[in-house]
């Protein structure tokens, strides 16, 4: 493994087992952004603001889990791409309306862009709508 792809691996698995900005500055630069063509990420810019709303995602989807499906690491261009599945059920409070008991499987990609050894910016590559619909949110 490459140095960034280790680092990589370390960030993706805080970031998505909810560990927040605390578990996750380690390993990105402290103004790391991020973006994303999401309509729940529209607001987040930073990806402290990201890895805090994957914390929060998980106190109402507390069963929340990833299955990593790709790891790849572009040593040329200074970037790692994991491609991921996430599964969960919204029983807990919070979240946009009241728990729904229904589940999503929902496919996603972040594309993480290095500065010497940390993260400078993380794009993430989803289908927000399906996954908000799979939930009963829209």
């Amino acid at each position: 493994m490459t140095s960034i792809t280790g680092i990589a691996r370390k960030f993706f698995e805080a970031c998505e087992t909810g560990k927040g900005w605390e578990g996750c500055k380690a390993y990105c630069k402290t103004d790391a952004t991020f973006s994303a063509q999401a309509e729940p990420l529209a607001g987040v810019k930073t990806l402290q603001q990201y890895a805090d709303w994957m914390k929060g995602l998980l106190t109402f989807i507390p069963d929340g889990r990833y299955e990593l499906k790709s790891f790849g690491t572009d040593d040329e261009r200074k970037s790692v791409c994991a491609y991921g599945v996430f599964s969960g059920t919204h029983t807990g409070q919070g979240g946009p309306c009241p728990p729904t008991g229904k589940s999503v499987k929902t496919d996603y990609v972040y594309v993480m862009d290095f500065d010497g050894e940390k993260i400078r910016h993380m794009t993430k590559i989803w289908h927000a709508g399906l996954a908000m619909k799979e939930l009963g949110w829209i």
